[in-house]
Formats: C-alpha cells, structure tokens, sequence
C-alpha cells in the first residue's frame, strides 16, 4: 500500500462529516434531524447544496483510493470479497454527490451505499477473522449487529430518515478507523 493511501482513509470521513455539518448550520431553519434525511440537504435546487455534495465526492474518491489500497492488502477471499463490496459502497457514497436528491437516481444510490457499506464491511469482518485477527472479526460482528438494531429502531421511532442514516455512517466510519488502526498504526508484537 501506497504511504498516502492510510491518509487518505484516515481524512476521508471528517471531510465528509464536515460538509454535512455545515450544511446542517446553513439549513437549521428547516432541516431537523428527527424530521428529515440527511439528503436533504444536497438536493436539487437548494442554494448551497453543494456545501454537503462536494465534500461527499471528495471524501468518496479518497476512501476509495485508500480501500483499494486496502483490496491489495488482505489475503483472505472473503477479506477481499468485502473490501470489495466496500468500495461499491464508497462507489455509491459518490453518487449521492452526483445524483442529489430530486434525481431518478438518486433513492437507488443511497441505499446502495448504505446496504454495501455495511455488508461489505460485515464480510470483510470475517474474512479478516479468518486470517486470525478474531477480535477484529468479533467487534465487526457485533458493530453490524448494533446498526441494524438501532437503524431499525430509528426508522420506526421517527418521521425522517436521519438518525438512521447517522447511525449507518458511524457504524461505517468506526470500523474504518478501527480497521486503520488494526492494520497501520497500532503496535505489532
């Protein structure tokens, strides 16, 4: 792997974060989170969409950049199934950015994201708990596990579609890191 690639994956989520956060200030008028879907704020003909699209682009070519580093990386099939599965999802992260909301496009790109982000990441779980990193593999499990639940609590406690779609993301984002340190950054011995 390429030195700039765990970069690349390490800056790619708070680019992302970033961009929704501001597009949440610049829209607290009417955005809510309880009420609304993050997609709400990058749709068509709202001024200043790109505010949350560009940054979404931005951070997708990053984390497909780093996965792909990633891919090379792993030596189990199932690892390599997964990170692959992955990078459809971070495929499908930009085209959220380029089929906003109020495309055709547009419904099928975010649940694909959503949907092969968290089971490429669940796949690449066990694929690198076959090549011995057992508590690896056994967090992803229960992180996966932890999203569906509380993704499914979420969409039937509340009107919009947000806090399920923030508890995808972190779910995403916290394995990433925790993938990143495992594989990069922490202590082999």
């Amino acid at each position: 792997m390429k030195k700039s690639q765990p970069w690349a994956g390490i800056l790619s989520p708070p680019i992302a974060l970033g961009g929704i956060g501001a597009a949440i200030i610049i829209n607290r008028s009417w955005w809510r989170l309880t009420d609304n879907a993050i997609s709400d704020l990058g749709k068509v003909g709202l001024p200043y969409s790109g505010v949350m699209n560009v940054p979404l682009f931005i951070s997708a070519v990053l984390a497909i950049y780093y996965a792909v580093g990633l891919f090379r990386e792993v030596k189990n099939p199932l690892s390599k199934l997964g990170i692959g599965v992955f990078i459809i999802g971070l495929a499908f992260l930009a085209g959220i950015a380029v089929f906003p909301e109020g495309t055709e496009p547009h419904y099928h790109v975010s649940w694909g994201f959503f949907l092969a982000g968290s089971v490429g990441y669940l796949i690449a779980g066990a694929g690198l708990w076959l090549e011995g990193l057992r508590k690896f593999g056994a967090f992803t499990a229960l992180l996966f596990t932890a999203e569906v639940l509380l993704a499914r609590w979420a969409f039937e406690t509340f009107t919009g579609v947000a806090i399920a779609e923030f508890i995808g993301i972190f779910a995403m984002t916290i394995w990433h890191y925790a993938l990143l340190w495992e594989k990069f950054f922490a202590e082999k011995g």
